[in-house]
């Protein structure tokens, strides 16, 4: 007659290497694994990859800055050629974008006081850049830098061609910071910059 706690023990053996084969069975497949992205790896051109990160992410950029202690809401609106005006209303156009929407201290994570928007590609004709003081703390005035910035499309950096310091005195104002014409390679127009008012909000 067969022992029945021989036969129990029997199958506990059984389940206990099969559990040993199946681990052993995954331990080399995942072994196999990281030996073939190991050899993968030279083939990879990591070079390629690290350039592209480099590259702006726009063609014609446009950053306003104004004090990080002021909670204070400075809208950016933007115009391209042939385009309608880009700003917290209207957050696309077909070739502007606006990137980031600051609203002061509200809802923000970040210490900084800071809008941008860029295009996708450049088209020849006249650009515009306007400030829009939304919202105030009732403080004194406040000072805003717009940097203005074109990406040509043979070139991997940013170059500067419009800097402006502007000052936006009570609530709802708008100013506009510049107009300017370039040609679809990004060469700004000779004495093309200048600041004739033009209203671009959209409510």
């Amino acid at each position: 007659m067969d022992d029945p706690f021989e036969s129990l023990m029997n199958e506990e053996d059984d389940v206990t290497s099969a559990d040993t084969v199946f681990r052993d069975m995954t331990m080399l497949a995942l072994s196999g694994f990281v030996i073939i992205v190991l050899l993968l790896l030279p083939w990879l051109n990591i070079e390629a990859q690290d350039e592209a990160t480099k590259e702006p992410s726009g063609s014609v950029i446009v950053e306003v800055f104004w004090p990080d202690d002021r909670n204070v809401d400075v809208d950016l609106w933007v115009k391209s050629p042939d385009d309608a005006a880009v700003g917290y209303s209207n957050m696309a156009g077909y070739y502007f974008n606006l990137l980031r929407d600051d609203r002061g201290n509200q809802f923000d994570t970040t210490p900084i006081n800071y809008e941008i928007s860029y295009t996708r590609g450049i088209a020849a004709g006249e650009y515009q850049a306007n400030l829009h003081l939304y919202a105030t703390d009732n403080g004194p005035p406040v000072n805003a830098q717009v940097i203005i910035s074109v990406v040509e499309p043979d070139q991997k950096a940013r170059t500067a061609i419009i800097k402006k310091n502007v000052v936006l005195k009570k609530y709802n104002q708008e100013i506009t910071v510049a107009r300017w014409t370039l040609n679809n390679q990004g060469t700004l127009k000779p004495n093309s910059v200048h600041s004739l008012k033009k209203s671009l909000i959209r409510r």
